[in-house]
């Protein structure tokens, strides 16, 4: 795969967020990508269109908290394309300035996502006072910058490292199956530069108001072998009851692929390919 490509990734969060360790680890772990905060993914995806030569990575699913539909109507409106993905093992921890101890903490800070996901922890603290937060590791941050005794944040192990924090406790998560699945777009001409094989592709589209419009696609894509691993419905703005679906497919065959995509077109209203690229493992690497 041709990485070297990318210098910079705009992500949502800044350095020590999960964006952050999913958009370096992607791109090889290489320290030399430099990352471009963004306060929303919506400003990820206008970084990304107004800098040509920048990759973005996107959080579209999460294992416990479900889709970010907001996430997939933000790529399809781009004309942005998806190479690839990297699913991310999330583990919280809850980190304080040096010293500090469980029992002195008054306030924990930290994204809305991640204080859900740390429910059964803090059902064991119900008198710290839970302060919601725009990122992890900007909770982190700013708990270094302001030097807030008796506060605390809820982040990765990594962002604790960066902004000097010492961690009280671990894996506070309450499910330990706890993964993000990132997106990483980029600009058609970045992207035609981009080498990866292609075993996997997301798909967005209309179907026609008929009985079973659905179902025959769904068999058609069946017959020709391919492996949905999300189907996914979004309403279509301004059109009482008709949705767009969002599909996830892999395949081993990129001409069967091809073949299926050709016995669909007929029965959807619009298809749109929003990216092939590389099915990723559950630890992220790309799969040979």
């Amino acid at each position: 795969m041709t990485n070297n490509i990318v210098q910079k990734v705009a992500i949502q969060g800044i350095n020590g967020s999960y964006h952050g360790i999913a958009a370096r680890n992607f791109f090889e772990g290489q320290r030399a990508v430099e990352l471009i905060d963004c306060n929303t993914f919506r400003d990820v995806i206008e970084t990304v269109k107004n800098m040509p030569s920048v990759a973005g990575a996107i959080a579209i699913e999460n294992t416990i908290a479900g889709s970010l539909l907001n996430n997939h109507e933000l790529i399809r409106a781009s004309g942005l394309m998806v190479v690839g993905e990297y699913k991310l093992r999330i583990s919280h921890c809850l980190a304080a300035l040096p010293g500090t101890i469980l029992e002195q903490i008054e306030e924990i800070n930290s994204h809305p996502m991640a204080l859900m996901q740390c429910e059964s922890f803090l059902e064991k603290l119900p008198h710290v006072r839970i302060v919601e937060r725009d990122d992890t590791a900007t909770s982190a941050r700013l708990v270094c910058q302001n030097q807030s005794k008796g506060h605390a944040a809820i982040c990765g192990v990594e962002a604790a490292k960066i902004y000097g924090l010492e961690v009280i406790a671990e894996s506070i998560e309450s499910n330990k199956h706890n993964f993000t699945r990132f997106l990483i777009v980029m600009s058609s001409k970045l992207a035609e530069f981009f080498d990866r094989e292609k075993n996997k592709a997301s798909l967005v589209f209309a179907v026609h108001h008929s009985v079973g419009s659905l179902s025959q696609i769904l068999t058609v894509l069946s017959f020709y072998g391919m492996n949905l691993t999300k189907l996914q419905s979004y309403p279509l703005i301004g059109t009482a009851w008709e949705y767009l679906f969002y599909v996830d497919l892999t395949f081993d065959d990129y001409a069967r692929y091809q073949r299926a995509l050709d016995a669909v077109l007929p029965l959807a209203g619009e298809l749109k390919i929003l990216g092939e690229y590389t099915e990723a493992g559950m630890g992220g690497r790309l799969r040979p």
